[in-house]
């Protein structure tokens, strides 16, 4: 079992990352929350691995918060609820979000993340509302320093809602409107700040 990776950043997308190990590349998919806390290409980076076996397939997700990690692996004990589905839920909100839904058992709000429907969200809570511990909470909140923050981060909150499944052209209107309303020009702030327009 792969525990963590500790290398170079080779490549960044929303929903995945290659690490540069000793010169093997390994993929691992992400959420749009680790994302946006990312390094620049080329920097070392180090990432928390989930490393899920089937009989058909063997796939890596990466994470830079701890909590961020526990959470999905609770996530993923959920019937219907796949590593998929699970990383899609941390792009949408961060996992101190969810996790304080599931505490105050708002299936409401865990149904308007995109693919999770009423039933999954009311399964969710019934199975993980005693489950959820007060220590999981997401260091994705906090503003990115200076040295972190990427060219292009317009663009790249745009590429992150449309891997959350929005259209390009809700996913520009969006964004725009969160910096419009004074949202940091940084990745993860203008996702947070669009998503919240997005799922009025």
């Amino acid at each position: 079992m792969i525990a963590f990776l500790n290398g170079i950043l080779a490549e960044k997308h929303p929903n995945k990352a290659i690490i540069d190990v000793s010169g093997v590349g390994y993929e691992a998919g992400i959420s749009t929350q680790t994302f946006a806390n990312l390094p620049h290409s080329g920097a070392e980076v180090r990432l928390l691995i989930y490393h899920h076996m089937t009989e058909s397939e063997q796939r890596l997700f990466g994470f830079l918060d701890a909590a961020e990690k526990s959470l999905f692996e609770l996530l993923i004990t959920v019937k219907g609820v796949g590593p998929r589905l699970a990383l899609t839920m941390l792009s949408g909100l961060p996992a101190s979000e969810i996790a304080g839904s599931i505490a105050r058992q708002d299936a409401v709000m865990l149904a308007r993340t995109p693919g999770i429907g009423k039933k999954t969200a009311e399964r969710l809570v019934l199975e993980l509302k005693d489950k959820i511990g007060k220590g999981i909470e997401s260091s994705g909140d906090s503003s990115l320093s200076a040295s972190s923050i990427q060219p292009g981060p317009q663009s790249e909150a745009v590429s992150a809602l449309e891997s959350l499944g929005f259209k390009r052209s809700d996913a520009e209107k969006a964004v725009e409107a969160a910096i419009n309303d004074g949202a940091p020009a940084e990745t993860g702030e203008l996702v947070r700040g669009a998503l919240k327009r997005l799922y009025r």
